[in-house]
């Protein structure tokens, strides 16, 4: 099929930030784009060449978009996995496919996944109500601390707790979770796996994340991760095993825990473009987001290790600013060697909120690090 500067129409579930990255890279290639989003703001709008106004959990409005694309893939997974799946049934391509699809949006599913696949992962208890943690802990069945987990629909920090004491269970939603055993670990690590129709299958180099710890955001993400080769080479196969098990076309994001004594366990998993490959649009030879879109069309796949060393820092709302966003600083950092910021187009800001991100490359890994502290400490994202 003839991709390029032709009648193909690629169909994205989803306007955010992803999906405005992944349309630098049809732009390039110019491949005509419908996206299909649920605000008239959404950050996708400005880039596309047709924008669709529509709830991405409603089945007619994602089955009557979809008919009319010839491939569909996503850059959020709260879409409707029903409507998917018929038009899957009729001949519409879907990536990632609504049974990987359906697998993933559930975290009780999705770790069940992995004890049926024999993939490693924290222990865990499921739960239909929130309100039977207290009778488990209570006679015996579950022990504090733990993690909590909101089973759907959580997403950057919200729907994640870790529980310490009874008091804690307060207040959360009232739905179907989990509890994970909290882990001991040295570092929270990511690999990206990308995977073509055909069967072709390359991953990224391993990345340490750095999380916010009152958000449960990522603050930094650098690559390549400080760890030993082998662990790195454990990281990887881990990766591949998932993206295996799922036989996923298209990007597949793990995340993992490397334990005390240097275990991989997974932690989650998202198939698309993901915050923890933000870095590689300026520091590898492919990104993440060209990637997908060689994966899902059937492309040959792109060379995916690093030109340079990338450290990767998230720019969030500030505590104590909701409304019209500025930018303060953002002239002082566009005088430091190796930064480059990309700003997502969300208007209004909020606590915590994903407003852009600050990619810095540098041969010096630890200066890249370094610079990424100046960074945040200099550029503040508050409201008017």
């Amino acid at each position: 099929m003839n991709y390029f500067s032709s009648n193909f129409k690629l169909g994205i579930l989803g306007g955010g930030q992803l999906g405005k990255m992944l349309l630098y890279n049809t732009r390039k290639f110019d491949i005509y784009t419908s996206v299909l989003d649920a605000s008239d703001n959404a950050p996708s709008k400005i880039a596309c060449d047709e924008f669709h106004l529509g709830d991405l959990m409603d089945y007619d409005t994602v089955y009557n978009f979809g008919k009319n694309v010839d491939v569909l893939t996503i850059e959020i997974e709260n879409v409707n996995v029903d409507a998917l799946e018929a038009l899957e049934k009729e001949g519409v391509k879907v990536y990632p496919a609504s049974k990987t699809l359906r697998t993933i949006q559930n975290k009780a599913t999705q770790k069940l996944f992995y004890l049926d696949n024999d993939l490693p992962t924290s222990p865990f208890t499921r739960f239909v109500y929130v309100s039977e943690i207290e009778d488990a802990i209570s006679n015996g069945g579950l022990s504090l601390p733990f993690v909590w987990k909101a089973a759907q629909f959580g997403y950057d920090g919200n729907g994640v707790k870790v529980v310490r004491q009874l008091s804690d269970l307060e207040n959360l939603p009232k739905g179907e979770c989990i509890a994970e055993e909290l882990v001991p670990f040295k570092n929270e690590l990511a690999v990206i796996v990308a995977r073509n129709a055909s069967g072709e299958i390359k991953t990224f180099p391993v990345v340490e994340m750095e999380f916010h710890p009152e958000a449960n955001q990522v603050e930094y993400v650098i690559c390549p991760a400080r760890i030993p080769d082998d662990v790195a080479k454990k990281a990887r196969q881990v990766a591949l095993d998932v993206s295996k098990a799922f036989n996923h076309v298209g990007l597949l994001a793990v995340e993992m825990f490397q334990t005390e004594n240097d275990t991989i366990l997974i932690n989650e998993v998202a198939p698309r473009p993901h915050n923890s490959g933000h870095q590689t649009i300026e520091a590898s030879y492919t990104s993440q987001f060209e990637q997908h879109l060689r994966s899902i069309l059937d492309l040959p796949l792109g060379r995916t290790d690093s030109k340079v060393g990338g450290v990767m820092v998230n720019l969030v709302g500030s505590e104590g600013h909701s409304g019209n966003v500025v930018y303060e600083n953002i002239e002082n950092i566009l005088t430091m060697d190796g930064v480059t910021p990309h700003i997502y187009g969300k208007k209004q800001t909020r606590p915590f909120r994903k407003m852009g991100h600050v990619t810095i490359v540098n041969e010096d890994l630890n200066e890249a690090r370094r610079i990424a502290e100046d960074v945040k400490k200099s550029i503040k994202v508050i409201s008017e």
